[in-house]
């Protein structure tokens, strides 16, 4: 699963343009109303999973149609801006995670949700679509990064499993001991990304930006510490650049030959590992002062131009948080459903690798927050993950590196 934080770049103009030439009343519909619904999250095999969906809701709606529009991921983001540049957005649409929700909501394309059953849904993604009390969109799908690793390296090396109170010492202590060069073996593996950086960040008490958002924070005592935990692995518990890290399914490729102990990767690998003759399980991932976790939302949205809002906004309700939807995502494996009764998700819990799936939810309860600045979102991903990646080839210091970063991102904020 390509976790790419995808960004709406340019929304200003094109909320201006979307709004021309919208009625200011709409007219009731007199018979059976169409809505339109573009999105990515079925596309890649799950186009039939998403019919399912639709057929129930139909059933269930007999007065509402639903046309959909899959495009594939990569291109969504683009396509959605070009609509709304048109006035022409479908009446709902899928919104790539938190930090592509922050600029929509902000420009004004998105319609607020009223009356909905807030209890149906984990309380912590359904904030993440919220803003100053309001629900501007609703969370369909959830996925987490948590710590996977190999039982028969542990047994080997006699080092005990991970546990929910393990600390990054704990796991460093774990990763050296696992660690057998000699034998091609690395007791560790976490990548040297924005995304992995933001989360230790707060995994250590602090945040990547200031309070207000205006000025980045990281370059502080906390933040050199996180850096380097990420920095530090490379050549001593984890594999260095040249010897192949950070490049495609380097990690995964190693975990399923049986020569990597420990390995930080979203709950999308699951299928990836079937078929790995190693014995492995999962735990939630270490934190230094506080655990915190990096979770993966899909989410929904109704358009601010919609003709029948209404309407709209039960298709959205019913992809979000439908018994159908549930059971539909469950049976197929098609990310998980962001319910807030776990009674529902039992048999999620008993399909076998990992054994200990209740790790995945018990991420989920404390997320560390994805930065989000708007338009720049790309530039500062990529200015962060740049300088740590300089500082983990040692062309530079951890110091170096983050005041680097540090002035380049201070300058997109600045505009």
């Amino acid at each position: 699963m390509n976790r790419k934080l995808m960004v709406a770049v340019g929304l200003a103009g094109v909320v201006a343009l979307a709004m021309t030439g919208c009625a200011s009343s709409t007219p009731k519909a007199s018979g059976p109303v169409t809505i339109t619904y573009s999105n990515f999250i079925s596309n890649g095999g799950n186009e039939k999973n998403l019919a399912k969906i639709v057929t129930a809701f139909e059933k269930k709606n007999p007065n509402i149609k639903v046309t959909v529009k899959t495009l594939p991921y990569d291109s969504y983001g683009t396509a959605l801006q070009t609509d709304l540049a048109a006035g022409t957005p479908a009446d709902v649409f899928d919104i790539n995670g938190p930090s592509s929700y922050g600029p929509y909501q902000a420009n004004g394309v998105l319609a607020e949700l009223k009356g909905v059953d807030s209890g149906k849904y984990n309380k912590a993604l359904l904030d993440s679509y919220a803003t100053s009390g309001k629900q501007y969109a609703l969370p369909t799908s959830f996925s987490d990064v948590v710590l996977y690793y190999n039982k028969d390296l542990f047994d080997k090396a006699g080092v005990k499993y991970p546990t929910s109170s393990w600390t990054w010492k704990d796991e460093t202590a774990a990763a050296e001991k696992l660690t057998d060069k000699a034998a091609g073996v690395w007791g560790d593996h976490q990548p040297v990304t924005y995304n992995e950086y933001y989360k230790t960040l707060v995994q250590n008490g602090t945040t990547f930006l200031s309070k207000n958002g205006k000025k980045a924070a990281f370059n502080a005592p906390a933040g050199i510490e996180a850096a380097k935990w990420l920095v530090d692995k490379s050549g001593t518990t984890m594999p260095t650049i040249a010897d192949g890290q950070g490049t495609a399914d380097f990690d995964t490729n190693l975990f399923k030959a049986g020569k990597l102990a420990m390995l930080h990767t979203g709950i999308w690998v699951f299928g990836a590992f079937a078929d790995s003759p190693a014995n492995w399980d999962i735990a939630i991932e270490p934190g230094n002062t506080t655990h915190a976790n990096a979770v993966f939302s899909n989410g929904i949205g109704v358009s601010a131009t919609s003709k029948h809002p209404a309407e709209a906004q039960k298709w959205a309700e019913f992809m979000s948080a439908s018994e159908t939807m549930i059971s539909v995502r469950l049976d197929s494996g098609w990310e998980l459903p962001t319910t807030s009764d776990t009674a529902k998700l039992a048999t999620y819990l008993t399909k076998g690798k990992p054994e200990n799936r209740q790790a995945v939810f018990d991420a989920a309860k404390k997320i560390a927050p994805a930065p989000s600045i708007g338009d720049n979102q790309s530039a500062m991903q990529d200015a962060i993950t740049g300088e740590l990646v300089e500082a983990q080839a040692g062309r530079e210091t951890v110091e170096v590196a983050l005041n680097n970063a540090e002035k380049k991102i201070n300058a997109l904020l600045a505009g």
